[in-house]
């Protein structure tokens, strides 16, 4: 029996390898700076825009953090030429959806729509890159919108609320420390003096990338590019100042008490991301580490916390391979009724303990090996998600040439690879844990 779902696995595996190499995505400049990349899928008559600047959480100081998001919310409320809220009239009228995001590393802006309809996509962009309006009065009804996300998404929610606090206390000097929403205390004292700096410092075609994919022609799409971006000049873009995080010397703890249903328990240790090549192997090891212990109904936590012992409802881990300053690996659980934060945590440590002392066998490693390039290729049915892949390893620094290298890069891992990083990473000197127990409201 264990022969034949090895042999599933491995034929599985070589199937999905078979597949796995998309076409690289055609690359052009502009003479001010701006880089485009257009991933070509005739599938079906659809294309994705984005536009991705490299700024976000980590590029901010004590006292405006949260302005990256702050100005995200902005970027829809009016340029020289369009009113609040007209840039996503447009577009819904042309049959399209858009929406923004800012994460740690970036804030970016998109459409999906006909692709028609792309020259209207471009325009609009080019209009805000460089004229946005930024008046005080919508500022101060959109702040007010702001404060209540954090209120409803951060701090009424015990998971998040305990969650935010570990990353601060994971972080001594890193601005990984610092909520991508901000802190309430720097959204209330936020000006549009504040805002209009921050735009004026990252929001420029040399600090910007344009990546289409879909049903498109992309000397059609460089010449739109050329036609819309092109007349804005580039311009002095701000530089983000070395915060490098402290040495560690010994585990961090937190523990809060704050209304809540349930407990929770969350911990981290400190690890490197993909970004510097010194560090690839170990990246791809650490990836492959969280989906042993994650990944799948089969995955050790779900087997051995939750259903065996049944010390957990539920368990989890995760790895953030693409960043741009040094991360954490996670590990987080809710304790059954009966079991205690304590029992939760000497589990987990248990599970650590495991990978440092004995080697993952093949057949666990092919079968992790097998979901994550299955999950690949089938993501790519998205064009969203070819797009989203192609402008995060663009914006936090690999490049999408080393992005397409994600999955020879995880094919190489070994046994002896898994066991090296958790003994050289997953070690008491990088541990943070935070524990939150529920208190009545």
């Amino acid at each position: 029996m264990h022969k034949f779902i090895n042999l599933v696995l491995l034929l599985t595996l070589v199937i999905c390898s078979a597949a796995v190499r998309a076409a690289s995505p055609h690359e052009y400049q502009l003479s001010n700076g701006l880089k485009i990349l257009v991933q070509v899928d005739r599938r079906a008559p659809i294309v994705v825009s984005q536009v991705w600047y490299k700024v976000g959480s980590t590029y901010e100081h004590d006292g405006i953090t949260g302005v990256s998001h702050a100005l995200e919310h902005m970027m829809f409320k009016g340029t020289q030429t369009l009113a609040p809220g007209e840039f996503s009239e447009i577009i819904a009228r042309h049959g399209g959806r858009e929406n923004a995001f800012t994460g740690r590393n970036y804030t970016a802006y998109f459409q999906r729509i006909h692709h028609d309809n792309l020259e209207l996509c471009l325009r609009l962009e080019a209009e805000r890159m460089r004229g946005l309006k930024l008046d005080a009065d919508e500022w101060a009804l959109e702040k007010e919108v702001i404060k209540e996300e954090r209120l409803s998404r951060t701090d009424d929610r015990p998971s998040s609320l305990t969650f935010e606090r570990f990353y601060a206390t994971a972080f001594a000097t890193s601005p990984t420390r610092n909520p991508i929403i901000g802190w309430m205390n720097d959204i209330d004292a936020m000006t549009v003096s504040d805002l209009r700096a921050w735009y004026d410092a990252w929001y420029a075609p040399n600090n910007a990338t344009l990546i289409v994919a879909g049903d498109v022609d992309p000397q059609e799409v460089v010449r739109l590019a050329r036609k819309y971006f092109g007349p804005l000049r580039a311009r002095e873009v701000a530089t983000s100042k070395p915060r490098r995080e402290l040495p560690q010397h010994g585990a961090k703890r937190i523990n809060m008490r704050i209304p809540a249903k349930v407990p929770y328990l969350v911990m981290g240790y400190k690890v490197p991301p993909l970004l510097h090549e010194e560090h690839a192997g170990d990246a791809y090891a650490l990836e492959l580490l969280a989906g042993i212990l994650d990944r799948g109904e089969s995955a050790r936590l779900a087997n051995s916390l939750v259903r065996d012992s049944q010390i957990a409802t539920s368990a989890g881990a995760s790895y953030e391979l693409y960043d741009r300053l040094p991360t954490l690996l996670l590990l987080d659980a809710t304790p059954a009724a009966d079991k205690t934060l304590q029992a939760v945590e000497t589990a987990l440590l248990g599970e650590v303990q495991r990978l440092r002392e004995q080697p993952v066998s093949e057949a666990e490693l092919q079968r992790v090996k097998t979901q994550i390039i299955a999950s690949d290729v089938y993501g790519r049915d998205s064009l969203f998600y070819q797009a989203m892949k192609i402008g995060i390893a663009e914006t936090v620094g690999v490049g999408h040439a080393r992005q397409r290298d994600y999955l020879d890069g995880i094919r190489a891992v070994t046994p002896a690879d898994i066991q090296r990083v958790a003994r050289e990473y997953l070690v008491e000197d990088g541990l943070t844990v935070a524990t939150m127990e529920p208190e009545d409201a």
